[in-house]
């Protein structure tokens, strides 16, 4: 059994790290509170253009487009993979992470991938991705301009012929205790799987001034709408997982501190025992 000074001493470190974790758990859940409200708030906006843009494409009939085609040539995928700067967070960013390197589609040769957060590209760095951007100093507050900015780095690597596909990875925050790692394709656009309504399949679409025109306008906004919905979701989702991480990780602290205590009352119970029997067996002598 450990001695009391040593039970004492791990006893008092608990604490101190219990107290840490009990103060992450209480900034992650007054953050979450911001983050959730933003992403509630912003969902209907993200969700209304991808059920508008995918409609228009959808009623468009066989268009041609540079964002519409797929380049079966070129097999090359980019990636944005969206993670935090900070741990201490569960799995939120090992499972983002995994949604890559777990899948054969995503190779190390045909994948280039543009990280936002620290985790991620530590992560897929160590893994033998190349990382061909990062946009990490965006992630604790993002804003449109940063999905602006990324949604115009794919877009010219797209138009460029550099990549042939472009794919979202985030999680997806569901509720407070749910968080859903997802992966979304971008470019090209496909509206295969949009089921038009009848009232939707009655509206002539006409383009103006012409469709290469409207869709050069549309497509790169939709884009970065559905980049900067990832982004605010993605907040949401750390919060809340780290949250959680730190929830438990207190009670684990809390756990392992009446545990302690109670190896410690035995250790003194303990000392306390053998020095009576020490006295009577003295006084016995004399």
């Amino acid at each position: 059994m450990a001695s009391m000074r040593d039970i004492k001493r791990r006893q008092t470190s608990v604490q101190s790290t219990g107290q840490i974790t009990k103060a992450m758990k209480l900034v992650s859940t007054v953050k979450l509170q911001k983050a959730r409200g933003r992403a509630e708030n912003t969902k209907p906006y993200f969700d209304g253009m991808y059920s508008t843009v995918a409609s228009i494409l959808a009623r468009s009939g066989n268009i041609k487009h540079r964002f519409l085609k797929a380049d079966t040539e070129n097999k090359k995928k980019a990636v944005i993979v969206i993670t935090s700067n900070r741990g201490l967070a569960g799995g939120y960013n090992s499972n983002v992470v995994k949604l890559i390197t777990n899948n054969p589609e995503f190779s190390k040769e045909n994948t280039v991938i543009y990280t936002v957060g620290r985790k991620g590209q530590e992560a897929l760095l160590r893994k033998g991705y190349t990382v061909a951007k990062d946009y990490s100093e965006c992630v604790e507050e993002p804003i449109y301009s940063d999905a602006m900015e990324m949604s115009r780095d794919v877009l010219n690597a797209f138009a460029e012929g550099e990549i042939g596909e472009i794919y979202l990875a985030y999680t997806f925050f569901k509720n407070t205790v749910s968080h859903i790692p997802t992966i979304k394709k971008l470019l090209p656009v496909s509206v295969d799987e949009y089921e038009l309504t009848e009232e939707e399949k009655k509206i002539p679409m006409n383009f103006e001034p012409d469709e290469e025109e409207v869709l050069d306008m549309i497509i790169p906004k939709y884009i970065s709408s559905l980049i900067f919905g990832g982004l605010v979701e993605a907040v949401a989702s750390e919060n809340g997982a780290r949250m959680q991480a730190m929830d438990s990780a207190t009670s684990n602290a809390e756990d392992m501190i009446a545990s302690l205590s109670l190896m410690y009352n035995r250790a003194r119970q303990g000392s306390i025992t053998q020095e009576l029997t020490e006295i009577i067996a003295g006084a016995n002598a004399i």
